[in-house]
């Protein structure tokens, strides 16, 4: 029988976060266990289904796998040295670890609880990535910028050097586990092997929580950061500053920041993605007679564009060079200059007399027009026959 697709089993849409999957998973995990179901046949069968499912969709490798390629990512040959299913080579893996999340859940009281008299509430974890929304002008998308930022997050505690113990004290080893970081608990059948609830999985606890930052080792703190914006940046383009998000828990490495750029509409130019585009007005008499214009660049520089004789609303004319640089690259994109031909309006009496004499004497220089109307009596003539 075909496998179910995964977030069909959880119960949860494609787009969920990574904490809706986890909610979606405990809760069915709870439902499904076969424990709680021992009149239901199916429902060992479907607690490992659903335990299958979150393997896969709470790894962001994995469920990145899944998807683009369904179940055949995990089925071998998408590229031959990955494991042939989310539990590993053998199809089964760690019974345990697989299902360490819900039985935190399940089994909580019985092994303490999370955080019991130990004092180790959490383990030395690695801190949150950050996100910082930036805007910038064309012109400095162009040149590239240095701009400073002041980012609200959190920095490791000096007064215990961001041990979480009072004094920098060194923690101690984990009476509960004695140092493994894990337990094991035995419930009907099931051996279960799971995160010390004491020490969160560290094999360390703190007896004396620092004062200042009550034990988590860091302290929130905003900071003032220098960002270089290189020259050709676009909207969407991420810039990472590695170690500069959140500090980590117990001492854990610190996050990231991602820098995430937005580009500011300009009020002459439009951008696809190395060219520029810039709409230049022309008078009626410019574009039938020919002429001259001058036109601005994105770097501060003017160029003089020709007008070729009879030029209608639309032509485009490039100007090599003139446009945006590659973001990894020296190279430049073009301006594309594109006409529009004005028609005059609020005429005087004398204006008006002049257009309507030059619309007698020109009509059939209007080649056109002149085909337009031609086919369109053409299609009166074919409708009538």
């Amino acid at each position: 029988m075909a496998k179910r697709d995964f977030y069909e089993v959880l119960g949860v849409s494609k787009g969920a976060s990574a904490e809706e999957i986890k909610k979606a998973y405990r809760t069915k995990a709870k439902e499904l266990h076969p424990d709680r179901n021992k009149d239901n046949p199916n429902a060992e069968a479907q607690f490992k289904e659903a335990n299958e499912a979150y393997d896969v969709l709470k790894d962001a490798d994995k469920k990145a796998a899944y998807d683009r390629f369904g179940h055949a990512a995990f089925e071998g040959g998408m590229g031959g040295g990955g494991p042939r299913g989310p539990y590993g080579a053998g199809g089964q893996g760690d019974f345990a670890s697989a299902f360490s999340d819900v039985f935190e859940d399940l089994f909580g009281d019985f092994m303490g609880g999370r955080g019991g008299p130990g004092g180790g509430r959490s383990r030395a974890t690695r801190g949150s990535d950050l996100r910082y929304n930036m805007r910038v002008t064309l012109e400095e998308a162009f040149k590239g910028a240095q701009k400073t930022i002041t980012v609200p997050g959190s920095a490791p505690c000096t007064s215990c050097n961001g041990t979480g113990a009072e004094g920098g004290a060194e923690p101690q080893t984990c009476p509960t586990c004695s140092g493994l970081g894990k337990v094991r608990a035995q419930n009907g059948f099931f051996t279960v092997e799971r995160t010390c609830p004491t020490c969160g999985g560290q094999g360390q606890v703190v007896k004396n929580p620092c004062r200042v930052c009550h034990g988590a080792g860091r302290v929130e703190k905003e900071r003032t950061l220098s960002v270089n914006i290189p020259a050709g940046v676009e909207t969407g383009t991420r810039i990472r500053l590695a170690g500069e998000g959140e500090a980590g828990l117990r001492g854990g490495p610190a996050g990231d920041l991602y820098i995430f750029i937005e580009v500011r509409e300009h009020a002459i130019f439009q951008r696809e993605g190395v060219n520029l585009f810039c709409r230049v007005p022309v008078s009626m008499v410019s574009a039938a007679l020919g002429g001259e214009v001058e036109v601005p660049t994105i770097d501060g520089g003017r160029s003089k564009v020709k007008i070729p004789v009879g030029s209608q609303s639309g032509r485009q004319m490039r100007l090599r060079g003139k446009g945006m640089p590659a973001l990894r690259g020296g190279t430049l994109g073009d301006m594309v200059i594109e006409l529009a031909v004005e028609t005059p309006v609020n005429l005087t009496a004398r204006q008006k007399e002049l257009l309507e004499e030059f619309e007698r004497i020109q009509a059939e220089n209007n080649p056109e027009g002149a085909s337009f109307f031609k086919k369109v009596k053409s299609f009166w003539d074919t409708m009538k026959g």
